[in-house]
């Protein structure tokens, strides 16, 4: 079974997400390719594309988001408000191994006007034989985002562990 994508992104982002999209519906790892924009000399602003793409990961209906921008930032951000859904800027390929290893991110921002388009391709490339592996040490820090995330923790300042009493932040 393939990874089912969606891509994503601004104008500042649309040339690199065109070639990228192309590259992984050619991708025999790919069953599927979702494109939530921007079309052709559409201007949508990064924040709404961020966020649809990030809503389909969290409804299940793709395993996996590419987004870019001019920086990756502001998709990343975007994509991270969403429930459920770990997104993150990556430029180098231990970055994006470790986005997926270590983070079980799940969006891979990039940004257009950071790195080459051969780079970016060959992150993509590398992102798709990346797996979290549910039984690793990380597994644990993941979860423990997840439930901040959700509502469900409060930081303890001694311990870094959820406290049993909520504190409020400031």
């Amino acid at each position: 079974m393939g990874w089912r994508i969606v891509v994503g992104s601004d104008s500042a982002g649309y040339a690199y997400k065109e070639a990228l999209r192309a590259d992984l519906e050619a991708d025999p790892r790919v069953d599927s390719v979702v494109d939530v924009g921007v079309g052709s000399g559409e201007d949508t602003d990064y924040p709404h594309v961020g966020v649809a793409a990030g809503q389909l990961v969290a409804a299940g209906e793709a395993d996996r988001a590419l987004l870019l921008c001019g920086t990756g930032i502001g998709v990343a951000m975007a994509a991270g408000t969403v429930p459920g859904v770990r997104a993150s800027v990556a430029h180098d390929a231990y970055s994006v191994e470790r986005l997926v290893k270590s983070n079980n991110a799940q969006v891979l921002t990039l940004g257009q006007r950071v790195i080459g388009l051969e780079l970016a391709r060959s992150l993509v490339s590398g992102w798709l034989d990346h797996r979290f592996d549910e039984s690793s040490a990380s597994a644990s820090k993941v979860e423990a985002l997840v439930d901040y995330q959700l509502g469900g923790g409060r930081p303890s300042l001694t311990t870094g562990a959820p406290a049993t009493t909520a504190a409020t932040f400031h």
